[in-house]
């Protein structure tokens, strides 16, 4: 593989962003190529190396899930197992909800409860037990099990679970069962643990994009609390090292068969519709067809640090990228359609765009409201408005909302489907959905519902 090719094409992009620092690495054809630009941080700039630290965000979440299917090879978990067997203590908003929900309406985000809670609750080992205690406050904002709605509170309440049927804290668990044994020495779960490394720190780009407007972000780390949904903090190599352990069937680099092929294959089935993010969501892993070739993967986002890790099983194939700066996902989309074409020839059909008048547009325009966003629709000629409202939220129920972004037009590709055509956030694709009576109640974007107001 061509390294310089990778890196003309990382600086390009960060250029164009103004991203201080990425990190990329990609495994094809059984080799490995990983290439660093830029700088850790804008205040106190080191150079991003191979070997520098970043949050890889919920990313985390098919860590969480891995931990769990091993759970469940040994006979410890149960998917389709009552939460409150593991946690009698569990309790939501809903009654109902609480006594019904399942294992696998953990890792299929399919829980239907707010999703978007993040609350320090401390950073002793009783932070996720302490957390689940306050989920039972969480609203019931759709049907148990009946639409598709990322949710990060269901993989701490994972997390606990974990922590109930090993009798160990959540990131000891983690360590044990997967870091220690797919050999990811450079990946952490604690703050403390990457003091004495290099690492990255989040920043917020303006669009101009010059290096007077572009501030570190704060705070650094999540609560604990938030650890089993977005907490690892990791390098590209050992990212790598995890792709290629779900690329060849559950098998360490030791030759340690770690979880099961038909495990893997689990993780990597359909369970649900994921509207939005993906075409479909397995055991926590995003799933996506290209042009007939299935894509295996996730992303992450904390606090001004974004990152991607895609899988193409068929063709032995993955890619990490991990970027320091809130318009990180524009690096990770320009990235990933450029290595999956460069070294796959892959590249998405282009969707039928459909131009509608202005009354066929009015019953889609409205006020659509979340926990940490809101969006404001509107028509123009050439399609609809999206603006996105920041309500703060993350990474603390009490934090500020960021700074409001400019609008994004939209334009449908099918019946109550638009995909964004400029902007931070093209080729985002949203969905509206109905009632039981046809009419439009929510607005999925960024794999959140919002209820139409």
């Amino acid at each position: 593989m061509n390294a310089q090719s990778l890196t003309t094409q990382i600086d390009t992009v960060m250029a164009q962003t103004g991203v201080p620092g990425v990190a990329m690495g990609i495994f094809y054809a059984g080799q490995e190529t990983v290439v660093a630009a830029g700088v850790t941080n804008r205040n106190h700039p080191l150079p991003v190396t191979n070997d520098t630290l970043f949050q890889i965000g919920s990313i985390t979440k098919t860590m969480t899930a891995t931990i769990a299917m091993k759970l469940v090879e040994q006979g410890k978990l149960d998917l389709d197992t009552p939460i409150r067997h593991y946690l009698p203590a569990f309790r939501l908003q809903d009654p109902q909800a609480g006594q019904n929900a399942r294992i696998r309406h953990l890792f299929t985000h399919t829980g239907g409860w707010l999703g978007d809670y993040f609350e320090d609750t401390g950073s002793g080992d009783d932070a996720l037990a302490r957390y689940v205690a306050n989920m039972a406050n969480l609203p019931q904002l759709t049907p148990l099990g009946e639409i598709w709605s990322y949710n990060n509170a269901a993989f701490s309440l994972a997390g606990h679970v974990i922590e109930a049927v090993t009798g160990k804290p959540f990131e000891t668990v983690a360590k044990e069962m997967l870091f220690t044994t797919l050999g990811m020495t450079m990946t952490f779960l604690l703050p403390g643990e990457i003091m004495t490394h290099r690492f990255v720190v989040g920043h917020t780009v303006t669009p101009d994009a010059t290096a007077e407007t572009t501030t570190v972000a704060t705070p650094w780390p999540l609560a604990r609390s938030a650890n089993p949904a977005g907490g690892v903090i990791s390098t590209v190599p050992d990212m790598l090292r995890y792709a290629r352990f779900h690329l060849n069937q559950g098998k360490t680099e030791a030759g340690e068969q770690l979880i099961q092929p038909a495990t893997v294959a689990t993780m990597q089935t359909k369970q649900a519709t994921a509207g939005s993010m993906a075409d479909a969501v397995g055991i926590s892993w995003l799933l996506s067809d290209i042009a007939g070739v299935r894509t295996v993967g996730h992303g992450g986002a904390t606090t001004g640090q974004i990152a991607q890790l895609v899988m193409v099983p068929a063709q032995n194939f993955a890619l990490v990228i991990l970027t320091n700066a809130n318009r990180g996902r524009e690096v990770t989309r320009d990235l990933t359609n450029w290595a999956l074409d460069h070294y796959l020839g892959l590249q998405q059909p282009p969707l039928q765009l459909q131009q509608l008048d202005a009354a066929a547009l009015q019953p889609y325009v409205g006020y659509y409201t979340a926990q940490l966003t809101d969006v404001e629709v509107s028509s123009a000629a050439s399609g609809l408005v999206l603006q996105v409202i920041p309500k703060g939220g993350f990474p603390d129920k009490d934090s500020l909302p960021g700074p409001k972004p400019a609008p994004s037009p939209a334009t449908f590709f099918a019946q109550d489907n638009v995909v964004i055509t400029a902007g931070a956030s093209k080729d985002a694709k949203c969905e509206f959905l109905r009632d039981a009576e046809g009419t439009i109640a929510w607005l999925r974007v960024g794999g959140r519902v919002h209820r139409r107001r």
